[in-house]
C-alpha cells in the first residue's frame, strides 16, 4: 500500500519524502547520442523521466556506522 501511494504522487509529478529515510524526486533526462559498448554503434537515448533517491542525513549516519 506504501509503494503504491509513492507511484501514484510521483506519477502525478509530485516529490516523495519519507523522514528519517530520503526523498523520491522525478528528474528529465534530454536525449543523447549513445554507444553500444559491444559492437560500437551508435545510437539515439531518447529522453525520459527517472526517479532519483537522496538518502536523508539519518540514513546516511546508520550505514556508515557499519
Amino acid at each position: 500500500m506504501i509503494v503504491d501511494e509513492i507511484v501514484n504522487e510521483l506519477g502525478q509529478g509530485k516529490d516523495v519524502k519519507l523522514s528519517s529515510f530520503g526523498t523520491f524526486s522525478l528528474r528529465d533526462k534530454k536525449s543523447r547520442i549513445g554507444r553500444n559498448p559491444k559492437t560500437g554503434v551508435e545510437a539515439v537515448i531518447s529522453s525520459r523521466r527517472v526517479i532519483s533517491f537522496k538518502p536523508s542525513q539519518t540514513m546516511r549516519k546508520v550505514i556508515n556506522q557499519q
